[in-house]
Protein backbone atom coordinates (compact mmCIF):
# COMPACT_ATOMS: atom_id res chain seq x y z
CA UNK A 1 0.00 0.00 0.00
CA UNK A 2 0.97 3.34 -0.90
CA UNK A 3 1.62 6.20 1.63
CA UNK A 4 1.44 10.07 0.90
CA UNK A 5 4.23 11.50 1.49
CA UNK A 6 4.06 14.32 4.18
CA UNK A 7 3.98 18.26 2.47
CA UNK A 8 7.32 19.81 2.82
CA UNK A 9 7.03 22.38 4.67
CA UNK A 10 7.89 26.00 3.74
CA UNK A 11 11.36 28.01 4.16
CA UNK A 12 10.82 30.79 6.47
CA UNK A 13 12.35 32.55 3.48
CA UNK A 14 9.41 31.82 0.79
CA UNK A 15 7.11 32.41 3.59
CA UNK A 16 9.04 36.19 3.80
CA UNK A 17 9.01 36.06 0.07
CA UNK A 18 5.34 35.64 -0.42
CA UNK A 19 4.04 38.03 2.38
CA UNK A 20 6.36 40.96 0.57
CA UNK A 21 4.43 40.15 -3.07
CA UNK A 22 0.97 40.09 -1.60
CA UNK A 23 1.67 42.94 0.25
CA UNK A 24 2.98 45.12 -2.69
CA UNK A 25 -0.35 43.75 -4.94
CA UNK A 26 -2.22 44.63 -2.24
CA UNK A 27 -0.54 47.98 -2.42
CA UNK A 28 -0.69 48.33 -5.83
CA UNK A 29 -4.36 47.49 -6.25
CA UNK A 30 -5.07 50.34 -3.47
CA UNK A 31 -3.30 52.81 -5.43
CA UNK A 32 -5.02 52.13 -8.59
CA UNK A 33 -8.47 51.82 -7.23
CA UNK A 34 -8.50 53.83 -3.77
CA UNK A 35 -6.48 55.99 -2.90
CA UNK A 36 -3.01 57.57 -4.08
CA UNK A 37 -0.30 60.24 -2.14
CA UNK A 38 0.61 63.33 -3.65
CA UNK A 39 3.33 65.55 -2.67
CA UNK A 40 2.81 69.19 -3.62
CA UNK A 41 5.50 70.82 -5.99
CA UNK A 42 4.48 74.31 -6.77
CA UNK A 43 2.60 77.10 -5.07
CA UNK A 44 -0.34 77.30 -7.45
CA UNK A 45 -2.78 76.41 -4.74
CA UNK A 46 -1.86 78.69 -1.95
CA UNK A 47 -2.59 79.28 0.77
CA UNK A 48 -4.81 76.48 0.52
CA UNK A 49 -1.79 74.07 -0.27
CA UNK A 50 1.66 74.72 0.41
CA UNK A 51 4.60 73.45 -1.58
CA UNK A 52 5.84 70.42 -0.09
CA UNK A 53 2.30 69.31 1.28
CA UNK A 54 1.55 65.74 1.30
CA UNK A 55 -2.14 64.70 0.54
CA UNK A 56 -3.94 61.88 -0.15
CA UNK A 57 -6.30 61.74 -3.14
CA UNK A 58 -9.50 59.50 -3.29
CA UNK A 59 -10.15 57.68 -6.60
CA UNK A 60 -12.87 56.01 -5.61
CA UNK A 61 -15.09 58.82 -5.05
CA UNK A 62 -15.77 59.71 -8.87
CA UNK A 63 -15.01 56.27 -9.69
CA UNK A 64 -11.22 55.16 -10.76
CA UNK A 65 -10.26 55.47 -14.23
CA UNK A 66 -9.50 52.65 -16.15
CA UNK A 67 -5.95 52.11 -16.85
CA UNK A 68 -5.18 53.06 -20.49
CA UNK A 69 -8.72 53.77 -21.63
CA UNK A 70 -10.87 56.87 -21.27
CA UNK A 71 -13.45 54.15 -19.28
CA UNK A 72 -14.27 54.70 -15.43
CA UNK A 73 -15.88 52.42 -12.81
CA UNK A 74 -18.72 53.84 -11.04
CA UNK A 75 -18.00 56.39 -7.97
CA UNK A 76 -20.14 57.01 -4.66
CA UNK A 77 -20.62 60.68 -5.93
CA UNK A 78 -20.31 63.45 -8.72
CA UNK A 79 -18.38 66.30 -8.87
CA UNK A 80 -18.77 69.37 -7.65
CA UNK A 81 -18.12 73.15 -8.13
CA UNK A 82 -14.99 73.92 -6.19
CA UNK A 83 -13.65 70.72 -4.99
CA UNK A 84 -10.25 70.01 -5.31
CA UNK A 85 -9.44 67.82 -8.45
CA UNK A 86 -5.93 66.18 -9.18
CA UNK A 87 -6.06 65.27 -12.81
CA UNK A 88 -3.56 64.00 -16.02
CA UNK A 89 -2.34 67.65 -17.43
CA UNK A 90 -4.11 67.38 -20.99
CA UNK A 91 -0.15 69.25 -22.84
CA UNK A 92 1.59 66.26 -21.07
CA UNK A 93 0.06 63.45 -20.12
CA UNK A 94 3.06 62.25 -17.63
CA UNK A 95 2.04 65.52 -15.75
CA UNK A 96 -0.11 65.21 -13.14
CA UNK A 97 -2.32 68.46 -11.23
CA UNK A 98 -3.71 70.03 -8.67
CA UNK A 99 -6.14 72.67 -9.30
CA UNK A 100 -10.18 74.22 -8.01
CA UNK A 101 -13.17 72.50 -10.39
CA UNK A 102 -14.63 75.97 -11.25
CA UNK A 103 -17.37 74.96 -14.46
CA UNK A 104 -18.73 71.95 -16.06
CA UNK A 105 -19.51 71.20 -19.41
CA UNK A 106 -21.88 72.83 -20.86
CA UNK A 107 -21.37 76.15 -18.46
CA UNK A 108 -19.53 79.27 -19.54
CA UNK A 109 -17.69 81.23 -17.43
CA UNK A 110 -16.26 84.70 -16.80
CA UNK A 111 -13.49 86.36 -14.26
CA UNK A 112 -14.77 89.69 -13.51
CA UNK A 113 -13.40 92.56 -10.93
CA UNK A 114 -12.36 89.20 -8.99
CA UNK A 115 -15.28 87.00 -8.75
CA UNK A 116 -16.47 83.62 -10.98
CA UNK A 117 -19.30 84.13 -13.01
CA UNK A 118 -21.18 80.74 -14.30
CA UNK A 119 -23.56 81.84 -17.09
CA UNK A 120 -23.63 85.05 -16.04
CA UNK A 121 -24.39 84.19 -12.50
CA UNK A 122 -21.76 85.39 -9.65
CA UNK A 123 -20.53 82.03 -8.04
CA UNK A 124 -21.29 82.57 -4.24
CA UNK A 125 -20.17 79.39 -2.81
CA UNK A 126 -17.29 79.03 -0.45
CA UNK A 127 -14.32 78.91 -1.12
CA UNK A 128 -14.47 80.11 -4.49
CA UNK A 129 -15.91 83.46 -3.63
CA UNK A 130 -13.52 84.35 -0.92
CA UNK A 131 -10.47 83.99 -3.95
CA UNK A 132 -9.67 86.79 -5.88
CA UNK A 133 -9.05 85.60 -9.45
CA UNK A 134 -6.98 87.67 -12.03
CA UNK A 135 -8.22 87.77 -16.01
CA UNK A 136 -5.24 86.07 -17.31
CA UNK A 137 -4.16 84.29 -20.19
CA UNK A 138 -6.31 83.79 -23.35
CA UNK A 139 -9.22 81.84 -21.60
CA UNK A 140 -8.74 84.40 -19.06
CA UNK A 141 -9.63 87.48 -20.57
CA UNK A 142 -11.67 90.34 -19.25
CA UNK A 143 -15.23 90.68 -21.26
CA UNK A 144 -14.61 87.16 -22.76
CA UNK A 145 -16.68 84.28 -21.33
CA UNK A 146 -15.59 80.77 -21.85
CA UNK A 147 -18.18 78.43 -22.79
CA UNK A 148 -16.88 74.94 -21.39
CA UNK A 149 -17.21 72.05 -24.06
CA UNK A 150 -19.45 68.76 -22.51
CA UNK A 151 -17.30 66.31 -21.38
CA UNK A 152 -14.71 68.71 -19.87
CA UNK A 153 -14.02 71.20 -16.89
CA UNK A 154 -13.12 74.31 -16.47
CA UNK A 155 -10.06 74.70 -13.02
CA UNK A 156 -8.24 77.22 -11.63
CA UNK A 157 -5.52 77.49 -9.13
CA UNK A 158 -6.19 79.45 -5.56
CA UNK A 159 -3.07 81.69 -5.95
CA UNK A 160 -4.45 83.20 -9.21
CA UNK A 161 -1.53 85.57 -9.39
CA UNK A 162 0.59 82.93 -10.19
CA UNK A 163 -1.27 80.04 -11.35
CA UNK A 164 -0.55 77.89 -14.57
CA UNK A 165 -4.02 76.96 -15.31
CA UNK A 166 -7.50 76.99 -17.20
CA UNK A 167 -7.03 80.70 -17.98
CA UNK A 168 -3.69 79.63 -20.00
CA UNK A 169 -3.90 75.80 -21.53
CA UNK A 170 -8.04 75.45 -21.51
CA UNK A 171 -10.23 72.77 -20.22
CA UNK A 172 -9.38 69.52 -19.05
CA UNK A 173 -11.09 66.51 -20.28
CA UNK A 174 -13.43 64.27 -17.85
CA UNK A 175 -11.38 61.62 -18.58
CA UNK A 176 -8.27 63.36 -17.18
CA UNK A 177 -9.80 63.63 -13.78
CA UNK A 178 -7.49 61.32 -11.08
CA UNK A 179 -10.08 62.05 -8.18
CA UNK A 180 -10.65 64.49 -5.40
CA UNK A 181 -7.91 65.76 -2.85
CA UNK A 182 -9.05 64.60 0.72
CA UNK A 183 -6.57 65.77 3.26
CA UNK A 184 -2.94 66.95 4.00
CA UNK A 185 -1.42 64.00 5.71
CA UNK A 186 2.04 65.70 5.99
CA UNK A 187 3.88 68.06 7.80
CA UNK A 188 1.97 67.01 10.93
CA UNK A 189 1.29 70.85 11.55
CA UNK A 190 -1.09 71.03 8.43
CA UNK A 191 -2.81 67.88 9.28
CA UNK A 192 -6.19 68.82 8.23
CA UNK A 193 -9.44 67.56 5.98
CA UNK A 194 -9.25 69.81 2.56
CA UNK A 195 -13.14 70.60 2.98
CA UNK A 196 -12.33 72.56 6.11
CA UNK A 197 -11.80 76.86 4.81
CA UNK A 198 -8.85 78.20 5.11
CA UNK A 199 -8.56 80.89 6.85
CA UNK A 200 -8.06 84.59 4.76
CA UNK A 201 -4.18 85.06 3.86
CA UNK A 202 -2.92 86.92 0.62
CA UNK A 203 -4.81 86.81 -2.10
CA UNK A 204 -8.24 86.06 -0.85
CA UNK A 205 -11.07 88.80 -0.16
CA UNK A 206 -11.57 90.38 3.02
Amino acid sequence: MMTSKPPVPKSAAREWVESIIVALLLALFIREFFIQAFKIPSGSMIPTLLVGDRLMVNKLRYGPKVRFTDKRLPGFSKAKRGDIIVFIFPDDPKRDFIKRLIAFGGETVEIKDGDIYINGKHVEDLPIDKIYYYNRGQYGEEGHPVTVPKGYVYVLGDNSASSHDSRFWGVVPDANIIGRAEFIYWPLTRLRFLDEAPGDQNGRKK
